[in-house]
């Protein structure tokens, strides 16, 4: 049985490296086109493998992070600490997850609004509104 999911998990490696090397692959292709210069098989290859085991660097420092922070789950504070050693690639990280937070409170905020649109019932600044209108014809 351990047997049949290492298979599986080394299928899955392989399929993996194999996606990576063709990423790698065009995006080389694109330099080529844009910079006039060549690469060879071979350091297509080469890019590919340094790039596959630095990603799985980064997948065990993301696990050792939320680890360490007694969670199951990485985070985007992970991700930063993880890209903290490069500028660039830090604030470009912080901007997107920045994007994706506002991004999220305002799906929820038409959730919000749409399930109580359903049930009928008020957003909290109709609700204020409405006290306010029986107060002031309480008031009169």
């Amino acid at each position: 049985m351990a047997a049949a999911g290492g298979e599986e998990q080394q299928m899955l490696t392989q399929r993996l490296k194999a996606a990576v090397h063709y990423t790698v692959g065009c995006l080389c292709q694109e330099v080529e086109e844009d910079k006039d210069v060549q690469f060879s098989k071979q350091s297509i290859a080469a890019i590919s493998e340094i790039t596959f085991r630095q990603c799985e660097i980064f997948a065990k420092d993301l696990e050792m992070f939320a680890r360490h922070a007694k969670r199951s789950t990485v985070t985007t504070e992970d991700v930063k600490l993880l890209a903290r050693r490069s500028n660039s690639l830090l604030k470009y990280i912080t901007q997107k997850s920045e994007e994706l937070a506002s991004s999220n409170m305002e799906q929820k905020e038409k959730k919000k609004k749409k399930s109580s649109a359903a049930k009928g019932e008020r957003t909290p600044g109709e609700q204020e509104a409405a006290v306010t209108e029986n107060e002031d014809s309480n008031m009169a």
